[in-house]
């Protein structure tokens, strides 16, 4: 997964940090769906110490982005994140 920066990325392109996240992204979204409180989210899937005052908005933003990444964002995150190879044909 790589390290997790404090912030999240934000804006309307997918780039390589989010592609390398997308396991956490996919597992701060079920935490969520399942009515998981941030701090025990943030503590056990990003290694985040909830005491610190950056925790929340570094969650915060991570869990803003998974959510985008999911919804506005997936046709932009699939076509950066697809492997185009033009020297296989179909046979």
């Amino acid at each position: 997964m790589g390290t997790i920066d404090r912030l999240a990325p934000s804006g309307d392109v997918a780039v390589d940090y989010d592609r390398r996240h997308l396991a956490l992204y996919a597992a701060l979204l079920e935490a969520a769906d399942a009515g998981r409180n941030w701090q025990d989210a943030a503590s056990f899937l990003m290694r985040l110490d909830v005491t610190k005052d950056h925790a929340e908005a570094c969650w915060r933003s991570h869990i803003e982005r998974a959510r985008w990444i999911v919804g506005d964002g997936l046709a932009i995150a699939i076509d950066a994140f697809s492997e185009r190879r033009p020297e296989i044909i179909a046979e």
